[in-house]
């Protein structure tokens, strides 16, 4: 029985994340151990014969540099330079190997960004109690969430990702293997919807580490028994990170 399999990946490590940045929506390379993480991942996955048919990627610097470098793995030759300008009007780009028949349809999609986290972007922890000791000594003491001023809100990333993964189903069927390249933080979110959890868990996704599940897309909207029936809802890997050991 063929399935829809999604594949969803935290990016590889940012020079943002070697500096224990809180990246938000800011603009961060890979880093040197990164760009050798998306390797090994693009490595594994062409070892594993797992070609997708379609990659969504956030447009953020850092995933979508990850998206490149695997991407270049599992294509015969290396993709042109420009997978689009990383942040830029383009919304769709289809990468295509010149020398083979293969291509892979990349969509930069804005519900895959990270957490927009305000007047924290870009700030370590450190940084952040400097220039704003009361809001982050508030943070340290509260369970309760706390809204960042100039940050989205919780419901508002609940509201991405449902959007997201609802696209996601609408337009692939059964028989297609789809890449999801994101982030930490939104992965939690994203990973909660398609189970159709009415909570978020903590994950703390390791870099390129993934995330798979194979579903029965014709069977997605039964409510019958098979609703229960785990031949059609598989979770495949989690926070899989082997290929980095």
């Amino acid at each position: 029985m063929k399935l829809l399999k999604l594949l969803f990946v935290r990016h590889a490590q940012s020079i943002g994340n070697q500096q224990k940045r809180m990246q938000g929506n800011g603009e961060f390379d890979l880093s040197d151990e990164g760009k050798h993480q998306a390797e090994k991942l693009g490595q594994r996955l062409l070892a594993e014969s797992w070609q997708p048919s379609c990659v969504y990627s956030s447009p953020l610097r850092r995933a979508a540099q990850t998206s490149e470098i695997v991407l270049s793995r599992l294509l015969a030759e290396p993709l042109p330079a420009a997978v689009s300008n990383l942040i830029d009007d383009e919304i769709d780009t289809e990468i295509v190997n010149a020398s083979s028949p293969q291509s892979i349809a990349v969509h930069y999609a804005d519900e895959l960004r990270e957490f927009q986290n305000g007047i924290f972007e870009g700030l370590t922890w450190a940084e952040a109690m400097e220039r704003h000791p009361d809001l982050c000594k508030t943070l340290e003491s509260s369970p309760d969430w706390i809204q960042i001023p100039g940050a989205e809100s919780l419901q508002e990333a609940r509201d991405r990702s449902r959007h997201f993964i609802q696209m996601l189903l609408d337009r692939h069927g059964n028989g297609e293997q789809i890449l999801v390249v994101s982030h930490s933080w939104i992965l939690q979110h994203l990973i909660a919807e398609l189970l159709g959890c009415d909570r978020s868990w903590r994950l703390h996704p390791r870099n390129t580490a993934l995330f798979e599940f194979w579903l029965d897309r014709s069977r997605w909207a039964l409510q019958d028994q098979n609703r229960w029936n785990t031949d059609l809802w598989q979770i495949r890997r989690f926070n899989d990170y082997h290929h980095l050991l």
